[in-house]
Parts: C-alpha cells; sequence; structure tokens
C-alpha cells in the first residue's frame, strides 16, 4: 500500500519522499483526505542499478540458487 502524505507535510518533506520514490516506493499526496497526486519511480531504459532491483525484486522470495544448478544451466546443452 503506497504511502499517503498531505500536501504541507510533502512540501517540507519533499527530498525525503523523492529518495523513497527512487527507491521504489509510491507516495500519494492529498488535500486533505483526498488523494490529489501520486509520485512514483521513472522507468529507466539502459539503468543499470533499475536492472538490478527489478531482478532483485523479482526473486525476493524465491530460494537462493545453488552453484550446481548454475553449472547446470550454463553446461545445458553443451554435451
Amino acid at each position: 500500500m503506497p504511502t499517503v502524505i498531505k500536501t504541507g507535510e510533502a512540501k517540507t518533506r519533499l527530498s525525503e519522499l523523492l529518495a523513497r520514490v527512487e527507491a521504489g516506493e509510491e507516495v500519494t499526496i492529498a488535500r486533505g483526505d483526498v488523494p490529489v497526486a501520486r509520485l512514483v519511480p521513472v522507468a529507466r531504459t539502459g539503468d543499470a542499478r533499475a536492472a538490478v532491483a527489478d531482478i532483485l525484486a523479482a526473486r525476493a522470495g524465491l530460494k537462493p540458487t545453488t552453484t550446481d544448478e548454475l553449472i547446470s544451466w550454463r553446461d545445458d546443452g553443451r554435451r
């Protein structure tokens, strides 16, 4: 669930909010109780750090890959 923050607090903490968004978090800005804007990370093409972050997020919760599995995949089809 995204973080919801009021406009006045967003003005005060903009640098912090941008850092959180760069780290992948979504932030909704509200006027009173009404959401009016959403800060989301910009998709970057060609950015190796973003690609690594996407891979790590996709692998979250999966069991670690073993060395034997890596060797097997490397050698697959080379017989």
